[in-house]
C-alpha cells in the first residue's frame, strides 16, 4: 500500500462549509452564528437533533438558506432510529481531499461533493452512562458511538484544510481567531484541534475498552433473552 506525501497545504482556510451533530449542544448559537456572519454563504450540514436544534437558533430565513439535511445533501436517508446518518462516501470524499491533489478534487467534481472545511462533534455520552448506579452492559453498547469518532479521526487527520473542533467550550476563542484573521483559520489553529481531537478520540476508545474489560460474560448474557442464533 502506498502512502501519498503531501508537499502542499493552505495556511489560511475559510469555512464555507461545515458538518455539526452533537450530543452536548452548548454554544450552537455562539459557533453557527460566528460562522455564517464571517461566511455569508456558509453552508452547514446537519443531522438529527442537531439540525433540529440548529433550525430553532436560526430560525427559519436562515435555515432555509444555510442548513443542509445530511440525507440531503448525500441522497442517502437515515436509517430507521438514526443508526447510519453520516457514515456516507460524499461525506468522507469531503473530509479527506486535499487542496492540491488533482485525483481528489476530479472525485469532489464527478461525485458532486464539496470539500467539508470543519467538522464539528461531540461524542455519545459512553462515560455518564456508564457511571449511572445500575447502568447494564447494553446501555454501554447503545453509548458507543461510531458515526462520530470516524468523522473526528477523518477531519483531523486532514488538518491540512479541514479544522476538527470537539469541545464546545472551545466555540467561542475559535470564532474570535477567525474573526481576527478576516474569518479564517489557520494551519497552526487547525494542528492544534487535531492534537486535541485525536486525545479526545483515544479516551473515549479506552473508557470503552476499560469498561468492558472489567464485565464478566455472564453479566452481558444476563442482559438479554439469548435465542438460538444461526
Amino acid at each position: 500500500m502506498s502512502v501519498n506525501v503531501v508537499r502542499e497545504a493552505d495556511k489560511w482556510v475559510r469555512v464555507r462549509h461545515a458538518l455539526v451533530s452533537v450530543t452536548d449542544k452548548r454554544g450552537l448559537q455562539i459557533l453557527a452564528s460566528g460562522l455564517l456572519n464571517m461566511e455569508p454563504d456558509c453552508r452547514i450540514f446537519s443531522t438529527g437533533g442537531t439540525y433540529a436544534a440548529l433550525r430553532e437558533l436560526l430560525g427559519p430565513e436562515r435555515a432555509a438558506r444555510h442548513l443542509v439535511q445530511v440525507s440531503d445533501y448525500t441522497g442517502q436517508p437515515e436509517t430507521q432510529g438514526g443508526l447510519v446518518k453520516t457514515l456516507d462516501f460524499k461525506i468522507y470524499l469531503g473530509l479527506l481531499t486535499e487542496t492540491y491533489n488533482p485525483d481528489h478534487q476530479a472525485d469532489l467534481a464527478r461525485t458532486a461533493a464539496v470539500p467539508i472545511d470543519m467538522v464539528v462533534v461531540n461524542l455519545y455520552p459512553f462515560a455518564q452512562t456508564v457511571a449511572r448506579p445500575g447502568a447494564t452492559p447494553e446501555e454501554a453498547r447503545a453509548n458507543i458511538d461510531i458515526g462520530g469518532p470516524c468523522m473526528i479521526r477523518a477531519a483531523a487527520k486532514n488538518y491540512l484544510r479541514v479544522a476538527a473542533v470537539t469541545d464546545p467550550s472551545d466555540y467561542e476563542p475559535l470564532v474570535r481567531r477567525m474573526r481576527a484573521n478576516g474569518g479564517r483559520l489557520d494551519l497552526a489553529a487547525r494542528f492544534e484541534l487535531a492534537q486535541k481531537a485525536f486525545r479526545h478520540t483515544a479516551e473515549y476508545d479506552q473508557a470503552i475498552a476499560a469498561y468492558l474489560a472489567a464485565r464478566p460474560p455472564a453479566e452481558v448474557e444476563a442482559c438479554y433473552q439469548l435465542r438460538g442464533g444461526q
